[in-house]
């Protein structure tokens, strides 16, 4: 895609908009207050925006549209209509009780509820996550999209491609952040926030008008709808499979089971404990902002889904061959390797994957790659249906066989062969459609959402490893100017180690991007929440129960994983979750605490409620019921 001189010139303004404003707002910081939580001072639209912008990325537009290009369709967004509910949850359950503590990160909480030990823990957690996980994913959907779009061009001789757009990205965010912390990333995000929405409510126009001028050359499944159809009416008949919020309980990714408590799971943990996104929150002037913000931030929580979710669906509709264009270089490889040892399956040491758009795309290859798997397995003939299930259990066999051998003897799985790249369907809507003039300001939107994100990430991160574990245990009697260098210091760490994971991702054996985030956060969030939740219910539950909590989640849910790899991993979620509330309850039943803890709290701030964001916290749970019911 090429770029004219408008383009360029809105690009380089907005972002030197973007980093500028935030690091003027931020020259006069001193403490580590004023630092890591803006200095209490940050106002409810300011939160509002800021939450939405901190959430909303490339993981999104990216991820979100992508999983909604497959089958998944507008079940997507259950992440996001759910998600405005559980705003306003913690908006009058959660803030509160935070805010009342005094506390500059969520692990501190848990040293005054419960102890040391369990604050350390849940600081070590969230940091790994924050660095290997989420900044290492969005800065790979950064790059993902800078490849899509410009793919082998070169920029100052440097050829774009996902590593050194990773890098350039990630450094990019950890300088504007590292200058000007909490402060610089609210004031940025007011800019990057609202021109998230604007661009995409651009994209979903550009694409319903695309997809109603569209021939059936161009959309061969029109021939099924009446020639004369709006653009609305073709959208919904060629889709109507997928505006669905429920799907089957066997469905992979969300199945109707998911909805009724897996899903809540991540949201809550996201929304409530995730020390990205609370420490906007937590730099609020007083709980009454605070409230109003996180409420205006559930009310644009309805919206996303159709400036995101509704973009990927056309995608496909339109640009299902790009997607399988691109999926062609991503398979590349592994085709090869196939090639080469397709004629020795005994000998040949490996096996290979592929997911049920690649049998459908290439059932010629798939047999073949079945047949193959068969005879490595050792099996003369394999029952299933479709071959993706007969791919399975030749898999399985395998990975049975694989526990009787040598480690060194091992058959060694190949990553999976996809039929499509459904990752790359919200740059295409942008190549495609997005005119000269527009593109500029599309593409600095989406690389100011990746370091809007980034910048949270970072922040938070570093306040974490400053304060509850620097502070704690390395420099107890650290001065203020000092636990604002190694909060800096921080950041360029976690950036680079974030930038030399973020290529690695590529691989389709993760499953895409978004699916990789919410996968290995079940390793910690369900435990999170049920160490959070059982605490600030059960008055009298002792320090051991805590720290059994967030220790034993970990090895729960990988347990549920190796032994139940058909199960959707929301579902592994709420299992992992009411596993560990059970082993804390009987924990506490055998030794509860004699006396209740007593909580510090913090004269310096208005607790008072607002009774405006009640009100509209009403209104937004009902819209959000109202949703479901219309596309239930």
């Amino acid at each position: 895609m090429e770029l004219g001189l408008l383009d360029i010139t809105v690009f380089v303004v907005f972002i030197a908009s973007v980093i500028g404003i935030g690091v003027f707002k931020s020259m006069k910081e001193k403490t580590s207050e004023d630092y890591f939580l803006a200095g209490r001072g940050l106002s409810w639209w300011l939160i509002g925006f800021s939450l939405i912008a901190a959430n909303i990325s490339t993981e999104q537009f990216i991820g979100m549209s992508g999983s909604a290009a497959k089958w998944l369709g507008l079940a997507i967004a259950s992440y996001e209509w759910m998600a405005a509910i559980t705003l306003v949850v913690v908006a009058f359950c959660f803030l509160p009780k935070f805010l009342k503590s005094g506390i500059y990160t969520i692990p501190e909480y848990l040293e005054y509820r419960y102890n040391e030990t369990a604050r350390s823990l849940m600081a070590v957690f969230m940091i790994v996550i924050y660095v290997f996980v989420t900044f290492a994913a969005v800065v790979y959907s950064g790059a993902l999209t800078a490849k899509t779009l410009f793919g082998g061009q070169e920029i100052f001789g440097v050829a774009i491609t996902i590593k050194s757009a990773s890098w350039a990205i990630g450094l990019l965010a950890a300088i504007y952040v590292g200058f000007g912390g909490l402060k610089a990333c609210a004031w940025a995000d007011l800019l990057q926030g609202s021109a998230l929405i604007v661009g995409g409510g651009i994209v979903v126009i550009l694409a319903l008008k695309a997809l109603g001028a569209a021939t059936v050359e161009e959309v061969p499944a029109l021939a099924n709808i009446d020639e004369t159809a709006g653009a609305i009416k073709r959208f919904t008949e060629l889709n109507s499979h997928k505006l669905h919020m429920v799907l089957p309980k066997s469905d992979p990714e969300i199945p109707w089971t998911a909805l009724v408590i897996g899903l809540w799971i991540p949201n809550f943990y996201y929304w409530g404990l995730n020390q990205y996104i609370t420490q906007r929150t937590l730099g609020a002037k007083s709980l009454g902002e605070g409230q109003k913000g996180i409420v205006f931030a559930a009310a644009l929580k309805l919206i996303i889904p159709f400036i995101i979710v509704v973009p990927g669906i056309i995608a496909f509709n339109l640009y299902g061959d790009d997607m399988k264009t691109e999926a062609i270089d991503t398979n590349a490889a592994v085709v090869s390797t196939f090639e080469e040892v397709q004629d020795s399956p005994a000998d040949s040491g490996v096996a290979f994957v592929f997911d049920r758009y690649y049998e459908e795309v290439y059932p010629e290859k798939a047999a073949e790659i079945v047949t193959f798997n068969a005879a490595v397995a050792g099996m003369d003939a394999v029952e299933g249906e479709t071959a993706i299930a007969k791919n399975g259990a030749a898999l399985e066999a395998i990975a049975i066989k694989n526990k009787e051998l040598a480690k060194e003897d091992r058959v060694k799985f190949q990553q999976t062969l996809i039929g499509y790249k459904h990752d790359s369907a919200f740059a295409l809507l942008i190549k495609r459609l997005v005119p000269k003039g527009l593109r500029g300001f599309m593409i600095a939107a989406l690389l100011g959402a990746v370091m809007s994100s980034l910048a949270s990430m970072l922040n938070s991160a570093s306040t974490i490893f400053t304060m509850d574990i620097y502070k704690k245990y390395l420099n107890k009697g650290a001065s203020q100017t000092g636990l604002v260098t190694v909060g800096r210091i921080c950041v360029g760490v976690f950036a680079v180690i974030g930038c030399f994971i973020a290529p690695l991702l590529d691989d389709p054996k993760f499953g895409g991007i978004f699916k990789y985030i919410q996968e290995f956060q079940g390793y910690i969030s369900p435990g999170i929440l049920a160490v959070f939740v059982f605490g600030l219910t059960i008055k009298k539950a002792p320090p051991l129960a805590g720290v059994v909590g967030l220790i034993i989640n970990p090895p729960i849910y990988f347990i549920l994983a190796q032994t139940l790899p058909g199960m959707a991993f929301l579902d592994r979620m709420a299992l992992s979750f009411f596993s560990v509330l059970i082993l804390m309850t009987i924990i506490t039943v055998v030794k509860p605490l004699k006396v209740a803890v007593v909580m510090p709290v913090n004269t310096d701030i208005n607790l008072e409620h607002s009774n405006v964001a009640k009100v509209l916290g009403v209104v937004v749970i009902i819209a959000t019921l109202i949703l479901y019911a219309i596309f239930w």
